[in-house]
């Protein structure tokens, strides 16, 4: 199974069926995956939701029509847009202007399909191994969250921000001074709440020893037990640590779990462990743990 093949058919189909009612369930059924993973898999190949791609195209197949004497609410309607206002909302959010301006001064032709190309550059300076599998009981987890979602590559903003004020604000230092923890070993854990617009709950947490009691003002959670695939990030130096998780996380969709026989475990929860091989300046090296089951 090549996840790029299943992508592009799945843009295809998207065009096909513009003016139709799509979901993100209907597509990731459609594609044979579950919701959240189609999610994560659309999200690194195409480099937007997939609702925010479909409205996207919805947008852009409705500017081509607003010289052809149509109605601008019935081109709304016909593209998925209940209303006038809603439409024009998006439209100038998108355009940078309203639909009736647009009209006045410019014609517009559908972009083609935006072509996927397999690219093995991921990880500059290293090679990403091999994973190991690893069946993990429940861990509870306490920390702070932040609320986020992928719409416009937000989640790629805001979480490093999210880590920056962690460690100034002296939250990390407050957290690693608490006598409930078990270790220090920080996780950077994603919870899903939303397929359909792409939000998530992103916790920065430690694990707390069991039967010990976590006081108020920290975010209590707990990640369910699941088979995990670790992955390794290749060794690397403070400045080039980010891309080099960025380029493990790149592997793992675009070439490792396309050829598994894996899928992620729905439902679970993914993460980063920074543990003490993060430490230093060179050699830095994060695991990266997927939940997955068989296909």
């Amino acid at each position: 199974m090549d996840y790029i093949e299943i992508l592009q058919e799945m843009l295809r189909y998207i065009d096909a069926n513009i003016k139709e009612k799509l979901s993100v369930e209907k597509l990731a059924a459609r594609a044979g995956f579950s919701p959240y993973h189609f999610c994560r898999v659309f999200q690194w190949e195409v480099g937007y939701s997939i609702m925010e791609y479909v409205r996207n195209r919805r947008l852009f197949y409705a500017a081509s029509e607003l010289t052809s004497g149509k109605r601008i609410i019935d081109i709304a309607v016909d593209y998925g847009f209940e209303t006038h206002s809603g439409f024009s909302k998006a439209f100038r959010r998108y355009f940078g202007c309203s639909p009736e301006k647009y009209k006045e001064h410019a014609s517009f032709d559908v972009p083609k399909l935006p072509i996927l190309e397999k690219n093995k550059q991921y990880v500059n300076g290293g090679i990403v191994m091999e994973p190991k599998m690893v069946k993990k009981e429940s861990v509870k987890l306490a920390g702070f969250a932040l609320k986020t979602r992928t719409k416009d590559g937000e989640n790629n903003r805001e979480i490093p921000k999210f880590w920056q004020e962690y460690i100034a604000d002296g939250r990390c230092k407050k957290l690693h001074e608490e006598t409930f923890l078990n270790g220090h070993a920080e996780y950077g854990a994603c919870f899903p709440t939303s397929p359909e617009n792409g939000e998530f709950t992103y916790v920065i947490g430690i694990e707390v020893k069991e039967g010990k009691n976590v006081p108020e003002g920290y975010h209590v959670c707990t990640i369910p037990e699941a088979l995990y695939a670790v992955f390794s990030s290749p060794p690397a130096d403070a400045a080039n640590f980010s891309s080099s998780i960025q380029g493990t996380w790149k592997y793992i969709y675009s070439e490792w779990l396309p050829a598994s026989g894996y899928e992620f475990d729905n439902g679970k929860v993914d993460y980063e462990l920074y543990d003490e091989r993060c430490m230093g300046e060179t050699g830095k090296i994060c695991d990266i743990y997927i939940p997955v089951v068989k296909r």
